[in-house]
């Protein structure tokens, strides 16, 4: 190769097969993802694994997210800590029965809508109250 010559050869991308960005844009800035931190107060059915396993997956739906695997752990004598692992990322959960709270993490990239689960999760557990939070991740990569 003659020495000041370019060793890259440009190839031909087809965009249905080229891999997504999963990043997320705002106001033109580009990040990793969008992690809602969502407080229930006031919550009720946070010892029902099937209730929750039923949530998640209500929001993983609605949101266009890729559901990888759930696993919930009931605690004795009560209280639910548990995950579903998303192509997105991920949707956690922990529960305090006794206290009417559930605090739920949900991080997503890519072309999904997380801020979905936000409605779902307070309509589902009937929380009195619900706080969220918005982290944007991983800004300007």
């Amino acid at each position: 190769m003659p020495e000041g010559s370019n060793p890259i050869v440009p190839i031909a991308v087809d965009k249905e097969t080229a891999p997504k960005d999963y990043a997320v844009v705002r106001d033109g800035v580009r990040y990793s993802g969008v992690h809602l931190i969502i407080d229930l107060f006031g919550a009720k059915r946070l010892n029902d694994l099937a209730y929750i396993e039923a949530a998640l997956r209500r929001c993983i739906k609605a949101s266009g997210a890729t559901l990888l695997h759930i696993h919930l752990h009931p605690f004795d004598p009560n209280g639910v800590s548990g995950v579903a692992v998303l192509a997105e990322s991920h949707i956690s959960v922990h529960t305090w029965p006794d206290d009417s709270y559930a605090a739920f993490d949900v991080f997503m990239c890519g072309d999904t809508k997380p801020e979905l689960c936000i409605d779902i999760l307070t309509e589902t557990f009937e929380a009195e109250r619900t706080e969220v939070q918005e982290l944007l991740r991983g800004k300007d990569l």
